[in-house]
């Protein structure tokens, strides 16, 4: 691809050129913070002392680029990654580039035993091995500590690197890192270890940029190494690299692609917020903001257990032969029969949120609390806990939803350290 090939994309000059992409920049008045990244056919180990020609590689680089960031995206991350253009290229945010690979393991193999000789291959790290190197092909890209990254005092758009932000980009990495294994597994696939790159936007942010594809990774389906579906393969090569070497690189890069297509799939569950009133609508509504905000598909509906009873059966079936997982929410006040009549008449979970009053806050939680014996629904007291509880639920079984709260966990880590920072400078 070149320059000429961008339909509707003005392009500037070349920002940066490297082994396998070129980073161009695009001419707008309206956004011109954004730039033009395009892959190459070409694939390279050994900082680039091993490299070929790979026809189609461009293409499928893209291909896996974009349905990654997209996942990344789509679970709350902040990405540089703005959207595909076209085959072999993608338009992303103009970044200044932190020039340190955040590598993430979750299992000991390749250079990890070269740097670790009495570990064996296969050992598992719990939580992820978070490792840091510096990117200097000269002398094959270092490992760094985070006090040789925090000293060497690197500034991009005005944000100095310190111990703040290095933090920040050893949570991200985790995050991302598990964000993506969870997607694999649903694929019966292990991700083994993985890089990623941060830059800093001309806003101050930071962000996951660069490309995460199949030079990025170790995958191995099944957990077995001999399946192995990476650039691993290509490294693996002794002696001449002949054609039908790369025609199988190029499979398993295809492979993975097409596996991709699978990771991103809308939530298939569902959250059923039944109201015991029109009158509690209000406190619904936080509720289903709440669960929206988690990515979770969500319905209200309205219906008496004490004044319908055969109604509020009618629903329970109805969402029970659905075919999908659905936790119920049930909101009533008072003599709360709603919650208990669901939880004694279904296997699938029940919570109960009852809309409480500072005048009545005493009555409506013991009402939901003091339930008859066998009965397995569990009370919380405010609308984001009630979404909160069903989206674990979800999340033991839907990679997406898990993702979401894990990343609401690393976004409310990184706002309270950003709080902390503005306290810490008056």
């Amino acid at each position: 691809m070149s320059r000429k090939d961008a339909p509707g994309i003005k392009l500037g000059g070349l920002v940066i050129e490297g082994k396998t992409k070129r980073v161009w920049e695009i001419l707008s008045e309206e956004k011109p913070s954004l730039v033009f990244v395009e892959s190459k056919d070409r694939i390279t180990a050994g900082d680039g002392v091993k490299a070929h020609d790979l026809t189609g590689k461009a293409k499928i680089s893209n291909a896996t680029n974009a349905k990654v960031f997209q996942i990344l995206n789509a679970v709350g991350l902040k990405t540089a990654f703005v959207k595909s253009a076209g085959d072999t290229a993608f338009i992303a945010e103009r970044c200044q580039m932190v020039p340190i690979e955040w590598v993430s393991r979750r299992v000991a193999t390749g250079s990890f035993l070269k740097r670790h000789p009495g570990v064996p291959e296969g050992y598992r790290f719990n939580p992820p091995l978070q490792e840091t190197f510096y990117k200097d092909d000269a002398n094959h890209d270092p490992q760094w500590s985070e006090q040789q990254i925090i000293s060497a005092g690197f500034s991009f758009n005005g944000i100095t690197i310190g111990k703040d932000e290095v933090d920040y980009m050893r949570r991200a990495t985790i995050c991302v890192f598990e964000v993506l294994e969870r997607a694999w597994k649903s694929r019966t696939c292990d991700l083994i270890d993985m890089k990623i790159e941060f830059g800093v936007n001309d806003k101050g942010e930071i962000l996951v940029a660069d490309v995460i594809d199949s030079d990025s990774w170790r995958l191995w389906p099944s957990g077995d190494k001999r399946l192995m579906k990476d650039k691993q393969v290509y490294r693996n090569i002794v002696g001449e690299v002949t054609q039908s070497h790369l025609e199988e690189i190029k499979r398993n890069f295809e492979w993975v692609a097409e596996q991709l297509d699978h990771l991103a799939p809308s939530p298939h569950c569902m959250v059923v917020i039944l109201m015991g009133s029109p009158s509690d609508e209000g406190h619904c509504k936080k509720i289903m903001d709440s669960c929206r905000a988690l990515r979770l598909p969500v319905q209200m509906r309205v219906t008496s257990a004490h004044k319908g009873t055969a109604d509020t059966m009618s629903i329970l079936a109805e969402y029970e032969g659905s075919g999908m997982p659905v936790v119920f929410i049930a909101v009533a006040g008072r003599s709360n029969g709603l919650g208990p009549v669901l939880s004694g008449n279904t296997a699938f979970p029940v919570i109960n949120c009852p809309p409480v009053t500072a005048d009545n806050v005493d009555r409506d939680i013991w009402s939901s609390l003091c339930v008859p014996s066998g009965l397995g629904c569990t009370t919380v007291m405010y609308p984001e806990a009630a979404a909160l509880a069903a989206a674990q639920i979800h999340g033991l079984h839907n990679h997406i939803i898990w993702s979401s709260l894990r990343v609401r966990q690393l976004n409310t880590i990184a706002s309270l350290k950003a709080a902390d920072k503005v306290v810490r400078e008056k």
